[in-house]
This record gives C-alpha cells, sequence and structure tokens, in this order.
C-alpha cells in the first residue's frame, strides 16, 4: 500500500503533524515559532520571506514524491509505541515483533567480541561481503537447503531488507509489475515501489492456507509482470507451501519467463508435518532467474545485528554490489564475524528455540480459538499467528465500536495494553498478527488480557 503525504506546510508551525500524516516535519529556518510569533514576526522579513518560501513548496513537496509514498514499517512503530510505553511505566505486553525473545548464542557473541579487539575489523572490508562469510554462506545454503551457489553469487547486506531493496532495485525497471500474494510482509510493497517496480496484489484466503495457487497467480500476470515474491514458511500468517506446489509455481515461473524473489528468512521454523523446500532446488531450471534472502535475524536469535545476504545470477549480484558500494559500503565487520560463526556452527541453538516455538504456536491458537468472534487457523511456520477478527468489528466495547482491525488494535493496546499489529498492514484488513516469539508467561497474560477485554464485546 502506497501513501502519498500531502499537506500545509503552515500546519507543521504547530508543532503536531495534521492528521494522517506520521511525524510533524521540523523547518530548517531556525526554532519553530508559536502563533504569536506567526502573526507577528519576531526577525521581520527574512521570517516572512521564509514562511512565503515554505508556502509556496506546499505543491512542491518538501520531501520528494518517491520517499514520501514510502509507509512507516506497521510492525516496527508497533513495537517501538510499545517499548514507550513500557519505558513509560505501563505494563504493556508486545505480540507486535517478529524477534525471538531468546539471547543470541553466546559462542556468537564471544566471536563478535573477540573481533572488537581485532585491528584487522577496524577498517573498511570488501562492500559485498568478507570472503570467509560469503564462502560459509554458500556452503550454509547447500547444507540447509540443497542449493549449491558459488561463493561469487553472494552478497552481504545489511540485514533482509537491505537484500530485498538490493535485489528489486537490481531487477526491475520503471512499468515492471511484481506478483505479491497478500498476507504480505510489510517491506515487500515499498521496497518494490522504491525500486521502481510495481506491486499487483494476489489475495488469498484461511481456506487456502494463506497458499496462492498458480491458477491465481495465472489469473494476475500480465505483460508486464516481470517477477513474483514467493515466501515459506510465511509472515504474516506462517504459511508453508509443500514441495510439491512450490515446483508447481517454479514451473510456472520459468514457463513464463518471470523472476522469482524467495525469501528463506523463516526456513528452519516448520512445525508437524509441514517441510520447508526451496524452489530452486526444486525446480533447478529457474536458478538462473531466483534472488533468494536470507539471514541470521530468525535462525540465530540475532535481528539486532543487521546481517542478511542475496544469492543471484553474478549479473544481478555483481549489480546489487555495485549500488551497495554507494548506499552503505560494507556490514559492520563485527556483525559479519558473528555472522561468520553463527552460520559456521550447528542448528543446536535454533532447535532448542524451535521446541519452544512449537510449544507456543500450539498454545497461542488454543487460548485465541476460545475467544469469541476471533478464528485463529494454526500456522504450519515462523512464529505468527494470524487470526481473523471480523466479526468483532462494529460490536460496541467500551463505548467504542471499532469499524477496522487497525481501530480495534489501538482498542486493544488503549484498554488492555496489549501491542498486536493490524492486518492492513500486511494488505488483509480485518486481522491481527500476533508473534508468539515472547516468554510463556507474557503469552499467557496478554491473550488472557485480551479475552477479559473482547468478551465486552456486543
Amino acid at each position: 500500500m502506497l501513501y502519498q503525504l500531502s499537506y500545509d506546510p503552515l500546519d507543521m508551525w504547530s508543532g503536531h503533524a495534521p492528521a494522517g500524516v506520521r511525524d510533524p516535519v521540523v523547518p530548517v529556518y531556525g526554532p519553530t515559532p508559536g502563533p504569536d510569533q506567526m502573526r507577528t514576526p519576531r526577525r521581520g522579513a527574512q521570517r516572512w520571506a521564509a514562511l512565503t518560501t515554505m508556502t509556496r513548496m506546499s505543491a512542491q513537496h518538501r520531501v520528494s514524491a518517491r520517499i514520501g509514498a514510502i509507509a512507516e514499517s506497521a510492525t516496527l512503530a508497533v513495537d517501538a509505541k510499545a517499548k514507550a510505553l513500557k519505558a513509560a511505566g505501563r505494563p504493556v505486553i508486545g505480540f507486535g515483533a517478529g524477534e525471538p525473545d531468546f539471547p543470541t548464542p553466546d559462542y556468537i557473541v564471544e566471536a563478535a567480541a573477540a573481533a572488537c579487539r581485532d585491528p584487522r575489523w577496524h577498517r573498511y572490508t570488501p562492500a559485498g561481503g568478507l570472503p570467509e562469510l560469503k564462502e560459509a554462506v554458500a556452503a550454509k545454503t547447500f547444507r540447509d537447503s540443497g542449493l549449491k551457489v558459488a561463493p561469487s553469487h553472494v552478497l552481504i547486506t545489511n540485514g533482509g531488507k537491505q537484500a530485498l531493496y538490493n535485489g528489486f532495485a537490481a531487477l526491475l525497471d520503471p512499468g515492471d509489475e511484481v506478483l505479491l500474494p497478500a498476507p504480505y510482509w510489510t517491506t515487500y510493497p515499498e521496497s518494490i515501489a522504491l525500486a521502481g517496480g510495481t506491486p499487483v496484489v494476489v489475495p488469498t484466503s484461511p481456506e487456502s492456507g494463506y497458499r496462492a495457487t498458480v491458477d491465481q497467480l495465472e489469473a494476475a500476470r500480465t505483460p508486464a509482470t516481470k517477477a513474483l515474491v514467493f515466501v515459506s514458511p510465511s509472515n504474516p500468517t506462517g504459511a508453508v507451501y509443500s514441495p510439491e506446489d512450490v515446483a508447481a509455481i517454479g514451473r510456472w515461473a520459468v514457463e513464463h519467463d518471470l523472476w522469482v524473489v524467495t525469501d528463506e528468512i523463516y526456513e528452519h521454523l516448520v512445525y508437524g508435518s509441514a517441510e520447508f523446500a526451496s524452489m530452486p532446488v526444486e525446480v533447478p531450471e529457474l536458478v538462473d532467474r531466483c534472488i533468494v534472502v536470507n539471514g541470521v535475524a530468525k535462525t540465530y536469535a540475532m535481528t539486532g545485528w543487521r546481517v542478511g545476504w542475496l544469492i543471484g545470477p553474478d549479473d544481478i549480484v555483481r549489480a546489487a554490489t555495485n549500488l551497495q558500494s554507494h548506499a552503505t559500503s560494507n556490514v559492520a565487520n563485527v556483525s559479519q564475524v558473528a555472522a561468520l560463526a553463527a552460520v559456521s556452527g550447528d542448528l543446536t541453538a535454533v532447535e532448542a528455540m524451535k521446541v519452544a516455538f512449537d510449544r507456543r504456536r500450539r498454545r497461542i491458537v488454543e487460548l485465541l480459538s476460545a475467544i469469541p468472534g476471533i478464528i485463529c487457523p494454526e500456522p504450519e511456520g515462523a512464529f505468527y499467528v494470524y487470526p481473523s477478527v471480523e466479526e468483532l468489528l462494529g460490536l460496541e466495547l467500551r463505548g467504542r465500536r471499532p469499524a477496522t482491525s487497525a481501530e480495534l488494535a489501538t482498542l486493544i493496546l488503549d484498554e488492555a495494553e496489549v501491542a498486536v499489529v493490524p492486518g492492513e498492514a500486511f494488505g488483509t484488513p480485518g486481522y491481527l498478527r500476533l508473534s508468539y516469539a515472547l516468554g510463556d508467561a507474557d503469552l499467557e497474560e496478554g491473550v488472557a488480557r485480551m479475552a477479559a477485554l473482547l468478551g465486552e464485546a456486543r
């Protein structure tokens, strides 16, 4: 979803953003004047000249249209608000953040600490990543998914988000369409649009397990379609495609000469009989038109270390590396050394986390399903549930009638002090996303608060 910010810059003098605008813009002309100073400029002609200039710029936008169209990350916004409230002494429980509640494993932290003391890592390193880390990522990819790649086909990035943007920027031209099954992670459409492409939403439903079919994708394909975003396991739904479905979609992409950008960040977090399958492994003929995005954030509880990677054909990786060389240069060396320790080690830590996530997954589904008006499918992967709250919308609740899931999420935060992310952020209003990557006690308490509140709906 794209949002164009358009408002009178005079409103910024009040110090408050107009309705619908996320943050006030601070003028560059000096301290913000108050209302009296607006009427009687303290500095005469200079102040009025600045004010006149700003007025003229209202039609031009002080922020470029390209950047002004970017929506704030809803998941990070919810998490930031919850943390701010907790810092202010409020007992807020946050289900918003998509990050494990476990600490980064000790052996990874120790590798980083040693790197801090090593002068080698106090200097610039190659923009595309440490050679030894690229080799380790290539080895880890073959070990975990069966995809064999050369280190030269790996680009180390500042988290998975930069990998996505670099990939889209290297791939897309204005007018190129990218098929995006919904519900989708909030960053995908923004990265596509920022890179010049056009996201084309392909709706899915709980009845299909939130999985897109070949028929749905084909119905959305046009001559302008350049690529498909494919995610399994999925954020926000936890949907996991079977190997057969992955192969069918991959063959369809090959048939129509489409690129696939596949996000495999949750590859190790699958439960029950669900099975992770990498599309370029299932369909080898797709390799030359496939970009794989991954990172250490979820598997090794390293969300704050900011290390991801992009794997792709030589020309795409070279182009994306050139872009990164001007945008950020190398990822912080200490983080890269930590990531090297992570991907070179075994999967003992993630297996322990997975046991806890699986327990919480089953428990949160049980608790949410017991709340009248909530329908909560059981996810097969990642660490999110995505329940429907459509039956609760429009009901009276503590003097309010939330008409949208966004309004309901606000009410839940205000009244129950529980932070959740509304479905509007993921392209599907009427739902809430809750991460169960939080402690068991907080999970129980948070859902209990929601149940007590929502049980009052009439």
